[in-house]
């Protein structure tokens, strides 16, 4: 079956594993700028298709192209949909598999502009063959991918394994004279009338009327980097114990799969690669699960509820509060029909399924649907300046709960609010449905749980290795004590049968029993005489 959704929806598995291991995020500063030009003030306008994916224009080699941006990783690659640019070929080739598809080519290298920056010469994938994918590419409105993300973990750079696979966004660094090295973007919402805002993208610069955000808690990345001590992407603990408030405005608790969360708080990705947001599924359950009419749909592995319904959704990271718009908590981008043939609408909160964290490095993917609702700042920090201080996110929130009931009403109800009506109560708890768990999720389930625990498995076996050792050695020891206690008795047995019938045997550990005066301890006992040395031995 065709996917309905573009390969931007889902993560690779490349993207979240394969990238997860990497050298430590600090780069290199010693490189020369292979830059040349100087960039206009100005904002990069971002295009929306159908608040599905996001992208922008970038010119190689002298050819304008549309790219996809992912800040979920940090490669260029390209399929020109016209004539191919003349290009110098690395001689590399290099595949990134993802789970509708994979981008297969060489490594080429080309004079490369993005609004106002120029680089002289930027390695990046020419694919020359992208039919794996379940979609044409080109029809979705886009040629290529840029990776957002960090240097380190660009494979590009890692199959060149020298500075001249670094990233567009390092090089582009690279000439930015401003100490702060970040990235800031809105993203705009199709469909919303009551939205006036327009999709932008900046480097070290703030959108106009946003600069606010400055006063925003800086979310430290490195902290979960460190606590994950191998996993590099834009990621940041939920706040404890109150990390994500459901349609009831309660807490929806849910554990971390991570080893080493701390207790209460969830690891989130901040990932524009993702159309909808991947949540525990007990988290997805208990905001769709509730709702008459709801239906989980196993085949395309999400919920579809009645489009009317509006569901208010938030999230805490940094002690900031983060409203979701309840038309990105459902929705009606997509032609979906139920099994009567009346239209419903997505649950864009999905159950971590087809990039499920099989290392247990996170627990949530937050999307676009996610990303719509904040002014993002993602600041690289030392991961392009070995001088700064750690990266980090500042989110600052645009969306008002009370205009976002406004417009969903107007949107979805026609104007009429009926949010009241009955038929929008949620269900108890008790009659909630769950969705089930595929045999493949199980089967990843039992993989991350096996990878995530081998750690304290290996303790265990360590140490129950040390107890029977251990046991071992006690009862060698008890055997060589028996055999000593064995030889005393014969000795104190000789003794007894050569003493008069009223005398006996009294230790010498027994200091109280002992009359100094008659017993002189110096002198060996003399198992032949019975006697020790010339000292009598006191009867009792």
């Amino acid at each position: 079956m065709q996917s309905l959704i573009p390969l931007s929806l889902i993560l690779t598995i490349f993207d979240v594993v394969a990238y997860a291991v990497k050298l430590p995020l600090h780069v290199r500063t010693t490189r020369q700028p292979r830059s040349v030009g100087r960039r206009a003030n100005t904002t990069i306008p971002v295009s929306n298709y159908g608040n599905a994916e996001y992208y922008s224009n970038i010119t190689i080699a002298g050819q304008e192209v549309s790219v996809l941006l992912d800040t979920g990783s940090s490669d260029l690659w390209v399929n020109f949909p016209d004539t191919t640019p003349t290009t110098t070929d690395t001689g590399k080739s290099l595949t990134l598999s993802y789970a509708i598809g994979s981008a297969s080519g060489d490594i080429h290298t080309a004079s490369v502009e993005f609004y106002g920056y120029s680089i002289t010469s930027q390695a990046f994938l020419l694919v020359t063959d992208t039919s794996s994918f379940s979609t044409d590419i080109h029809s979705q409105g886009y040629d290529g991918l840029m990776g957002l993300g960090p240097n380190e973990g660009s494979r590009v750079l890692d199959k060149l394994n020298s500075d001249s696979g670094d990233s567009v966004l390092t090089n582009i660094f690279s000439q930015v004279s401003n100490s702060s090295k970040f990235i800031s973007f809105l993203l705009d919402r199709s469909g919303d009338p009551g939205s006036s805002i327009t999709g932008q993208l900046t480097i070290s610069e703030y959108v106009e009327g946003y600069e606010n955000i400055t006063s925003m808690p800086e979310i430290d990345v490195e902290d979960v980097h460190k606590l994950l001590e191998s996993e590099q992407h834009w990621q940041a603990l939920t706040d404890k114990n109150n990390g994500v408030i459901g349609p009831d405005g309660e807490v929806i608790q849910t554990d971390s799969i991570v080893p080493k969360a701390p207790d209460g708080q969830l690891v989130a990705v901040f990932d524009s690669g993702f159309t909808f947001t991947q949540v525990p599924r007990a988290m997805s359950d208990a905001i769709y699960g509730r709702v008459q009419g709801a239906s989980y749909d196993s085949d395309n592995e999400w919920w579809t509820i009645p489009c009317g319904q509006l569901l208010n959704v938030s999230f805490n990271f940094g002690g900031q509060n983060y409203p979701v718009h309840p038309l990105d908590t459902v929705d009606d981008n997509f032609d979906i029909k139920n099994a009567n043939g009346s239209r419903v609408c997505i649950g864009a909160f999905q159950p971590i399924t087809t990039a499920f964290s099989i290392l247990g490095n996170y627990d949530m993917i937050m999307g676009m649907n996610f990303l719509r609702n904040t002014y993002t700042l993602m600041n690289y920090g030392n991961w392009v300046d070995d001088n700064a201080n750690d990266p980090y996110l500042q989110l600052l929130s645009i969306t008002n709960v009370e205009d976002a009931h406004t417009d969903f009403v107007n949107v979805r109800l026609g104007g009429s609010d009926t949010t009241s009506d009955t038929k929008w109560d949620l269900v108890s708890t008790a009659d909630m449905q769950h969705s089930p768990v595929s045999a493949e999720e199980k089967k990843k389930l039992y993989e991350e749980m096996i990878l995530s625990r081998w750690p304290y498995i290996l303790a265990g076996c360590l140490a129950f290795i040390l107890i029977i050792i251990g046991l071992i050695i006690w009862r060698c020891c008890c055997r060589r004590k028996g055999v000593k206690t064995a030889n005393t008795a014969k000795k104190g047995l000789w003794f007894r049968k050569n003493k008069a019938a009223s005398t006996s045997y009294l230790p010498l550990q027994d200091q109280g029993m002992r009359d100094s005066s008659t017993v002189d301890v110096s002198v060996p006992y003399d198992p032949h005489t019975g006697h020790f040395g010339n000292a009598g031995y006191k009867a009792l």
